[in-house]
């Protein structure tokens, strides 16, 4: 049977992570717990009491050794890291907060300093200056009931990791993405029933693939949803193939990003005002999202609510065999519609949309009047 352990605020989380080892259940009551937590252990359980009851914030120190946020300055601090230590480091509880990368990191896949089947649930996490929740090369990795709030670089950030589930967050006010799946290549993601907003990318699939995006609330973001294909030096095999984007409310993004050097989005290119894009994507199918009122505040890449697009000449591809389905897409500006792909290589059906480019589309070609 799994160990439960208890932990009050005051008591240390760590040391209760730490000493309960393996498939443990760590249960956090009520309150305030100033301090950052690294699960290195499989089939561990992190549970809360709800996340406007247990709540994350920094403190003054944490654990040695925590592997550093991918593409983030050395001396950033998540919340919670998912993370499997190197073999024979048994380092406990100390002050200092981030150490340098681990096997797993070096090696890119779920091998070296991998674990699986690691679960966070019911708190909040807040005020940290990296992710809120952090996890790298995790096979089994769910993040339920989670407030992801003012994190700075990231809220929920599963990297590099299969069997991705968050569900029933909230994540709001951080650089980049809300909640992101990067290089994830056989992600099996479920991202679903989540509320983001105030983000530079209120859900963002990097490289990754076999993700379902459905049911969620993006709003108040620079793009409420993006699915990115694009090739980086040094990093995994891109590609964004075979995934859902369903039943989704996608309104009122309206923050700008990429437009200041140390701002929000700062490392890509200026953008605003879209609600959803595929950016050289393959079999990705959109399906029956409301996508409206999305305007921009600031210059941006994309020019409509609703974007296809290649990124080819960033070492990705094309945008091949995606299947846009009953989808409405209204009030958008300063176009509802961007389609800047072969329409002989996509699928459209009953979308409502009042303009767009190409101009011209009819509903025999899958695009009507609202």
């Amino acid at each position: 049977m799994a160990r439960m352990v208890t932990v009050r605020p005051g008591e240390s989380i760590q040391r209760a992570l730490d000493e309960a080892g393996p498939g443990a259940r760590i249960v956090l009551e009520e309150g305030v717990y100033r301090q950052n937590v690294w699960i290195k252990h499989a089939g561990v359980t992190l549970i809360g009491a709800g996340p406007d009851r247990t709540v994350l914030v920094p403190g003054e120190g944490g654990p040695a050794g925590v592997p550093r946020l991918h593409d983030a300055a050395d001396d950033v601090v998540s919340g919670v890291t998912v993370h499997g230590e190197k073999s024979g480091d048994k380092s406990s509880e100390k002050s200092g907060g981030t150490g340098g990368r681990t096997n797993g990191e070096e090696s890119g896949g779920t091998g070296g300093g991998g674990i699986g089947d690691v679960r966070v649930e019911g708190l909040a996490v807040r005020g940290f200056s990296g992710a809120g929740i952090y996890a790298h090369t995790v096979a089994g990795v769910t993040v339920r009931e989670v407030a992801a709030e003012d994190n700075a670089v990231w809220g929920v950030y599963l990297r590099e990791s299969s069997g991705c589930q968050v569900l029933r967050c909230r994540a709001t006010g951080s650089q980049y993405g809300g909640v992101a799946l990067s290089f994830c290549a056989r992600s099996g993601g479920l991202i679903a029933d989540n509320e983001t907003y105030a983000n530079a990318f209120g859900i963002f699939v990097d490289n990754s693939s076999g993700a379902r995006v459905v049911r969620n609330s993006c709003h108040g973001n620079a793009i409420g949803v993006l699915l990115l294909n694009q090739v980086y030096e040094g990093e995994p095999e891109g590609g964004v193939r075979d995934c859902l984007v369903a039943g989704n409310e996608l309104h009122g993004n309206d923050l700008a990003s990429g437009a200041e050097p140390d701002g929000l989005g700062a490392a890509g290119p200026p953008i605003s005002g879209v609600g959803l894009a595929l950016i050289g994507t393959h079999r990705v199918s959109v399906v029956d999202n409301h996508i409206h009122d999305n305007h921009p505040s600031g210059e941006s890449v994309m020019g409509a609510g609703f974007v296809i697009g290649s990124s080819k000449e960033w070492g990705g591809d094309d945008a091949l065999d995606n299947h846009v389905l009953w989808n409405r897409i209204t009030g958008n500006s300063p176009l509802d519609f961007q389609l800047g792909a072969d329409l002989a290589r996509q699928v459209f059906a009953g979308n409502v949309a009042d303009k767009g480019e190409p101009p011209g589309l009819t509903v025999p070609e899958g695009w009507g009047p609202r």
